[in-house]
């Protein structure tokens, strides 16, 4: 573990380089996928020792329905898969597991195998993994400015009320800290529609090794690279 005391209190990360890893070693794009789950683990347990409060996976973005059926037929059996193993890993470990994003699009075996989960560790405390499914950034923020012309326009509430506090509590992730730390693996320098509000203040760090390939070790130097880091929030 790292000298420096800081520890992140959220760490977000964008599960980058699946399919790449996959392709490099001639393999179909579900065992990059499948492999990838074994990071999610090592990931998680880590994030615990290192006493991380909150861990959010980007696992399934909005745009990914548009792969071919057969890979998001293979990506939702992955995650039944990884949901049914790790019901009692997140009892044992006390974890709290939360959802965000458009989950009525996912499967229905899926979507109440994730509910009966979230129900049952609702009240753990060692840490809380939320996992973005079907998500999008700006999916959710038009979401959220839906919601607050409804009530604006039955006079509920008025425009000038709108605050920066005000929209945050419209979005999915209201109550969840925004994240101190993003990472991403595979090198691309982007945020793919991934919280798109909560990291306006995050630091990033960019990870070129696939995500199968990123492990605690690698965790543990971009939580000490984000400790090197003075985070002024707009100030000196």
């Amino acid at each position: 573990m790292s000298d420096f005391p800081d520890t992140p209190r959220h760490i977000a990360v964008i599960m980058d380089g699946n399919g790449r890893w996959a392709k490099e070693r001639g393999l179909p794009r579900r065992e990059g996928h499948r492999a990838g789950a074994e990071s999610v683990r090592e990931i998680t347990d880590t994030c615990i020792d290192l006493g991380v409060e909150y861990l959010t996976l980007y696992a399934f973005s909005s745009e990914n329905w548009n792969r071919p059926e057969s890979e998001v037929k293979a990506l939702m059996a992955l995650l039944d898969r990884f949901l049914a193993e790790k019901a009692k890993e997140l009892d044992r470990q006390k974890i709290r597991l939360l959802a965000i994003g458009q989950l009525d699009r996912l499967p229905a075996k899926t979507r109440n195998l994730l509910d009966r989960i979230m129900a049952r560790t609702a009240d753990h405390k060692t840490m809380t993994l939320v996992l973005a499914l079907s998500y999008g950034g700006r999916e959710e923020i038009v979401s959220a400015a839906k919601s607050l012309a409804v009530d604006a326009a039955a006079g509920v509430l008025s425009p000038d009320a709108i605050t920066a506090e005000v929209f945050a509590s419209r979005l999915q992730t209201a109550g969840i800290p925004d994240p101190d730390l993003l990472v991403r693996t595979s090198g691309e320098m982007r945020v793919s529609n991934f919280l798109l509000w909560q990291i306006s203040y995050a630091e990033i760090v960019i990870v070129k090794k696939f995500w199968p390939d990123f492990r605690r070790n690698d965790l543990v130097e971009a939580v000490n690279e984000y400790q090197r880091r003075h985070r002024r929030f707009g100030a000196l």
